[in-house]
């Protein structure tokens, strides 16, 4: 591909030389020989001999720089064009590559110029889309794995039921149905993250009052704030902040904070929750003591699947998957998750923009 393009630029360059040596050839014979020729016989010289001696001599000079011009056309766009050419020649092998699974291939940038700047843009897509797939296998791994356990433990009982092993009483089909309520909660989960994962382009936003939407999810984890005898303390600014958001969406974010900081945060303790406005953001934080948690685990709470070895390990419940859905759906709308460790107490929440009514009210 590269070759054929090369000779096609040089052939363009060589009928651009050609066309111009042409026109210095017809240029001379019709008008320089005859302005010679006037000459002679204005000075009584016979034009005869030394015409023709001097359109030969201009045709051979004409001849010999014709030949130099290709030459230097063939060579100099030959280096140039294959300069040029060789990141796109490199580009289409590389994408070949990634079509075929390799995603670790990489364009050389050479220049500053635009085909470096494609090359550029050309790295980062086959990085993004590298990320993608690791993103993609590391799901199918991860819920492989989570699905086998519960599905390990019911094929576990069913056999030994079968078998005679253990007799159909009430504790064995009551541990049947925690794993089977288990593995639906698990797919439910998968399938919320997968719609958050789409949730960008399908959002119905409307001016939400998130005091209001907090005090509501608090409400419905009343019974298990009791059976942990949590405190949870919710504090915000006045007035409250409107921002701009899917109410049902919203509405799954702060589910999965608030079952979150539930699971976690040591029995008999105090939630947090603060709500402010800060040029014209608002940030949303549950605050609990963080137990078993360590600074390097900050870095991965949001990450799907990740659990810690000891504060989120299965004896909760969870499947590693709520606050990955809490990322998305708030990148969704255009904020930002946190995730900080101060003093003993973890922090965790988000950053949304404020309504435009709000930042209009404020100014």
């Amino acid at each position: 591909m590269k070759q054929f393009l090369i000779i096609k630029l040089i052939a363009v360059n060589l009928i651009v030389v050609g066309f111009a040596v042409v026109v210095v050839w017809l240029a001379i014979d019709t008008l320089a020989a005859g302005y010679f020729v006037t000459l002679m016989e204005k000075y009584h010289i016979s034009p005869e001999p030394a015409h023709a001696m001097f359109v030969d001599s201009i045709h051979r000079y004409l001849i010999w720089a014709f030949a130099g011009a290709i030459f230097l056309a063939v060579v100099l766009s030959y280096v140039m064009n294959r300069r040029i050419l060789g990141p796109l020649t490199r580009m289409t092998t590389i994408t070949g590559e990634i079509a075929a699974g390799e995603f670790s291939a990489r364009v050389p940038v050479a220049t500053a110029d635009e085909v470096g700047r494609l090359a550029r843009a050309f790295n980062r897509m086959a990085e993004n889309l590298e990320k993608i797939e690791h993103l993609r296998r590391s799901l199918m791994i991860d819920v492989a794995h989570e699905l086998r356990t519960p599905l390990t433990n019911i094929r576990g009982y069913l056999e030994a039921l079968n078998d005679g092993v253990l007799p159909p009483a009430p504790k064995t089909l009551s541990l049947l149905q925690d794993e089977t309520l288990r593995l639906v909660q698990l797919v439910e989960d998968v399938l919320a993250l997968a719609r958050a994962d789409a949730a960008g382009s399908q959002l119905e936003l409307t001016d939400v009052d998130l005091k209001a939407m907090v005090d509501n999810t608090v409400t419905t984890f009343a019974p298990a704030l009791s059976s942990k005898s949590l405190t949870m303390r919710l504090h915000a600014s006045s007035p409250p902040p409107i921002i701009r958001a899917d109410r049902d969406r919203l509405a799954r974010v702060l589910r999965n904070l608030t079952d979150n900081a539930v699971q976690y945060a040591p029995q008999g303790t105090v939630v947090d929750i603060t709500i402010g406005d800060d040029t014209g953001m608002v940030r949303l934080d549950y605050a609990n003591i963080a137990g078993d948690v360590l600074p390097e685990d900050l870095p991965y709470l949001f990450e799907r699947f990740y659990r810690g070895e000891k504060s989120r390990s299965r004896h909760h419940g969870g499947a590693g998957i709520g606050l990955s859905i809490v990322k998305e759906l708030v990148e969704a709308h255009g904020g930002k998750v946190h995730a900080d460790l101060r003093d003993g107490t973890i922090h965790i929440g988000f950053i949304l923009p404020l309504s435009e009514d709000t930042n209009a009210g404020q100014t």
